[in-house]
């Protein structure tokens, strides 16, 4: 069964053939945490950079993390939670309003981001400074796949959309699981897909699961 149902993602499931959709370059900007009431923490790859800084310039600061998942790695990490978003970047915006304009977030994040949730906040007066703390390209084993035409694709992020239909075309056999509604968006126009319940790689591995039950 697993190899009737492909992830394109950066980690893996036991249950699906686990093709790595982004190779990662950390970067180490020089950073003043100390100018900074809170954090924002989208990804695991960001707490992974983190990793390359002094734990005690930043762990005092509270993060605004973008699902769950990202909260409980964060505070695995050793890190505080502010608050939690819905899984999605334009979640964060809402949630953003409820503190006062003159609040100092950093918003800690790759180079390539989908959501403008921090453009729209410093629209509406608050005060957001971001760093890049990495970057991604398209992996060789991405570029290099080839799957079956009757199987089950699941996206994880736009760019593992992006980085799929560079070598490769989706089959109207195929059945394809996208992560979110940001993801789906990257997908050619006549391709029908299924949104996982959740923000989560278990969740699309989940529903893929189902269409061979």
């Amino acid at each position: 069964m697993s190899k009737q149902i492909y992830l394109f993602a950066t980690s893996k499931n036991e249950n699906a053939t686990c093709i790595k959709s982004l190779d990662i370059k950390f970067l180490t900007p020089q950073i003043d945490f100390g100018k900074y009431d809170y954090l924002i923490v989208t990804s695991k790859q960001t707490i992974k950079a983190l990793k390359a800084y002094d734990k005690k310039e930043f762990l005092d600061k509270p993060a605004l993390c973008v699902s769950n998942k990202t909260a409980v790695s964060y505070e695995e990490f050793g890190g505080k939670i502010l608050d939690i978003g819905n899984g999605y970047g334009d979640s964060l915006y809402d949630i953003i309003q409820k503190y006062p304009k003159h609040t100092k977030w950093l918003y800690l994040r790759a180079k390539v981001i989908a959501s403008d949730f921090v453009q729209r906040s410093q629209k509406k007066g608050y005060n957001i400074d971001e760093k890049i703390l990495y970057k991604s390209e398209c992996s060789k084993e991405i570029l290099d796949a080839r799957v079956n035409d009757d199987s089950t694709l699941i996206f994880t992020s736009p760019s593992s959309v992006e980085c799929f239909l560079k070598n490769n075309t989706i089959n109207p056999e195929a059945k394809v699981v996208v992560i979110g509604t940001t993801t789906a968006k990257a997908l050619p126009e006549n391709i029908k897909y299924f949104v996982s319940e959740k923000t989560s790689i278990e969740s699309c591995v989940e529903l893929a699961l189902k269409f061979y039950r």
